[in-house]
């Protein structure tokens, strides 16, 4: 598995997928048996820290109001990026956003974007950085909580699961609807295909592949 930085389109882009190889989508395994006999989605097959994220994290229903602001800030983040770029640099995203706390996101000022553009330790982006400060003062000026607001975008009724690499959409007509309300409320790079690979990310939907042991628990 690809842990480069900078990532081709992909059939999940911006997930927490990355390129299993230089093969097409219908050539790329979509499951592997880890050496502890267990079936996992071929992407965590080989990085420690995508297996305990794969087993511990994606997919799972999250109905946090912090660690769903938090998803959406790193989501964009990653736009562009592997994701295990993010993930290894996570721990000092929370330590430089004050542990995503909106509240205390939302009172950084440009001395603090100054300060983060110098820390070798994150993504320095301007854009990025200033997006997160800009998505925690949209998430405290919400009439609704945010949970409530993004689930209700999570597609409903029975959805079959995917089997290959090929059958797991990168936009879908919610995650677009998602992101035009979200624009529509202040918020930054929150793009369809970032808010699917949210979507994917915090349970909305499940994409792990049939015969993952994660698979619809």
């Amino acid at each position: 598995m690809s842990t480069t930085d900078q990532l081709p389109e992909s059939p999940v882009a911006e997930s927490a997928f990355t390129e299993a190889s230089t093969a097409g989508p219908a050539a790329r395994s979509a499951l592997v048996v880890g050496d502890d006999g267990v079936a996992r989605c071929s992407w965590s097959a080989n990085d420690a820290e995508y297996r305990r994220y794969h087993d511990e994290e994606w997919g799972t229903p999250q109905h946090d109001p912090r660690a769903l602001y938090e998803k959406l800030c790193l989501e964009g983040f990653q736009a562009g990026l592997s994701w295990i770029t993010i993930l290894r640099r996570r721990p000092a995203f929370r330590e430089d956003f004050h542990g995503f706390d909106p509240v205390a996101v939302a009172a950084m000022t440009e001395d603090d974007v100054q300060r983060l553009l110098g820390d070798e330790r994150i993504i320095r982006h301007r854009g990025k950085i200033e997006a997160t400060i800009a998505n925690a003062r949209a998430t405290l000026a919400l009439d609704v909580p945010l949970e409530d607001l993004m689930w209700s975008f999570a597609p409903s009724g029975e959805r079959e699961r995917p089997r290959a690499w090929g059958d797991v959409p990168a936009v879908t007509p919610e995650s677009t609807a998602l992101s035009k309300e979200l624009r529509r409320r202040g918020f930054r790079f929150v793009g369809p295909t970032t808010m699917y690979a949210l979507m994917q990310a915090t349970g909305m939907v499940d994409d792990h592949f049939e015969g993952c042991f994660r698979a619809g628990d």
